[in-house]
């Protein structure tokens, strides 16, 4: 308790009373963030900044103290990244959230970790810039979207965010302020420490500032429905799709149960004749954009040619109504999924051309198990995001590890856009090339040689001793 006291008392000199939550004071959901096997823990403390001095003089007293920090931002994670560790307090960024600069000029903006990326478009959408990253929340901040690498539909046309963040401003472990990138879009001038650091999870630095690229926006849009009576017959249109130079904003697939939950959720229907749905496995869903309604006319025309040969069904341009409708149930289907029941979601990613292969033997997995697997995913890169039902912890981990292990046999990664955190950091560390890991570690200690950033996440403490 003793402790406590003072961790609190010693970061109240540095933000003020009104900065520091400690004991009841700190709210429960503090404790977790929205990963489904999350399991939550209160942190000794929540100190909560506003401007990057503040965030300086914060981890030297936890460098004094060898207190570990975890940052968070709207805590809409994932995969345990911002769960508090043993012993440690939240750094939130709820205070440090202003939009410093839109410079329409560069199209960039540059702004603190805690605005959202609701507030973001809402300040660049009257000057038609649009910040393409969409990972499903629009109440992700956009500091949490740099420490996970967050994606989202958006991403077969634009990337990730590791493409549409130009520069950041970091407090390492050490105590030390580095800035790198910055509103340029290429350099060759030594390592890129904006890219290392986008993905970590908070291991390796507070980011205090983001450098984000902007785009234009493309008002004239259409959304284009089409079932297959396989998921190897959708996953085969995929390729001729993107070779057509239709440069789709938005490729997803969505298997049948998934539809239906989404559809029945979000109270809409899609026009599909029964007669179709009872042939379709699954629909491939794909929006198109342009700068102009004649040459998205053009656009759907080719597309529709492009899915008839590729053995669609059937091919619907749908309303836009029905198209938002869609579109909007899709980006909140891990919701859908988490009120029927879900006990894991599954983020895999594998070469695109191996979708259908990654999916069969996922189907078959499942069966092993004695586990119910459904989904949907973003066809257009291979991220696959599969809803896991199965209460039995042991037998679901099993699962998971089997899922996991078939996707990087395949050439893909445990995580395509939801990150390690604690909830895949232990088949991570089993799984992943033991020399890679070791380059981590090493990294690790450069970055954060104490070992106090959010230190049980991705790779946890170094049993060869740093940061353990």
């Amino acid at each position: 308790m003793k402790r406590t006291a003072s961790l609190a008392e010693r970061l109240a000199l540095v933000v003020g009373a009104d900065g520091v939550l400690s004991g009841d004071g700190v709210p429960g959901e503090l404790a977790h963030d929205e990963g489904l096997s999350s399991v939550p823990r209160a942190p000794v403390a929540v100190v909560m900044p506003s401007t990057a001095a503040q965030v300086v003089e914060i981890v030297a007293v936890a460098r004094e103290l060898g207190a570990p920090i975890t940052a968070r931002g709207s805590g809409t994670g994932l995969s345990g990244g911002c769960v508090p560790s043993p012993g440690g307090f939240v750094v939130s960024f709820a205070r440090m959230n202003r939009i410093l600069e839109i410079d329409d000029a560069n199209h960039v903006a540059v702004a603190q970790p805690g605005v959202t990326l609701a507030e973001l478009e809402d300040a660049i959408e009257p000057r038609d810039l649009m910040y393409p990253v969409y990972p499903g929340e629009q109440s992700a901040s956009l500091g949490g979207t740099v420490n996970t690498n967050a994606g989202g539909m958006r991403a077969v046309r634009y990337g990730v965010t590791r493409n549409n963040v130009l520069g950041l401003e970091m407090v390492l472990g050490t105590g030390e302020l580095v800035r790198s990138g910055g509103k340029h879009v290429k350099s060759s001038t030594g390592y890129d420490l904006t890219q290392l650091v986008i993905g970590s999870e908070g291991t390796l630095g507070l980011v205090t500032e983001v450098t984000a690229r902007l785009r234009p926006s493309l008002r004239h849009r259409a959304t284009v429905l089409a079932p297959f009576a396989s998921l190897e017959l959708l996953a085969a249109a995929v390729p001729p799709v993107l070779a057509s130079g239709l440069d789709p904003a938005i490729l997803e697939y969505i298997d049948t149960l998934t539809m239906s939950s989404i559809t029945s959720s979000g109270d809409f229907g899609l026009g599909v004749s029964l007669e179709v749905a009872s042939s379709t496995s699954a629909y491939l869903l794909v929006m198109l954009e342009q700068v102009s309604s004649t040459r998205v006319s053009q656009d759907v025309e080719e597309l529709g040619h492009i899915l008839s040969k590729a053995g669609a069904i059937d091919v619907f341009a749908l309303p836009g109504r029905a198209a938002a409708s869609l579109i909007a149930a899709r980006e909140r289907a891990f919701y859908t999924a988490k009120a029927a029941g879900a006990h894991e979601i599954v983020d895999v990613v594998v070469p695109r051309d191996r979708l259908a292969v990654y999916l069969e033997a996922a189907g078959r997995l499942a069966a092993v198990h004695g586990c119910l697997c459904v989904g949907c995913g973003h066809a257009g890169d291979g991220n696959i995001h599969l809803s896991v039902f199965q209460p039995d912890a042991e037998i679901r981990e099993g699962f998971l590890v089997a899922l996991f292990r078939t996707a990087m046999d395949l050439g893909g990664a445990i995580s395509g856009e939801h990150g390690i955190g604690t909830a895949k950091k232990e088949a991570f560390l089993h799984l992943e090339d033991a020399s890679r890991i070791a380059v981590m570690r090493r990294i690790k200690a450069v970055f954060d040689p104490l070992g106090i950033l959010n230190p049980d996440k991705v790779l946890g403490p170094d049993p060869g001793g740093a940061g353990a």
